[in-house]
């Protein structure tokens, strides 16, 4: 497997200006108001993530991913994973 090494960086410095498809910028809006504000997740991000192609199934694997992720991050983050631990 190879990787865009461009398109990393610039995810990196923000999924906003990365050069990405319009329906991956509809994805990332999603996971980062899951991850920032998951109260804030109304029926328009569901219809914004339909419109750009997206069915129940993958909105679904899309949503537990970026849970995932978040309940992860938050573990190592509280157990002091990469600063030499709690």
């Amino acid at each position: 497997m190879s990787l865009d090494t461009e398109l990393v960086e610039a995810l990196k410095r923000d999924w906003r200006t990365a050069p990405l498809e319009e329906r991956e910028r509809v994805m990332l809006a999603y996971v980062e108001k899951v991850t920032k504000n998951p109260v804030a997740i109304w029926r328009d991000d569901m219809e914004a993530l339909r419109a750009a192609g997206f069915d129940d199934t993958a909105i679904l694997q899309i949503t537990l991913i970026a849970a995932f992720f978040n309940y992860i991050n938050r573990v190592a983050d509280a157990l002091g994973v990469g600063r030499g631990g709690a």
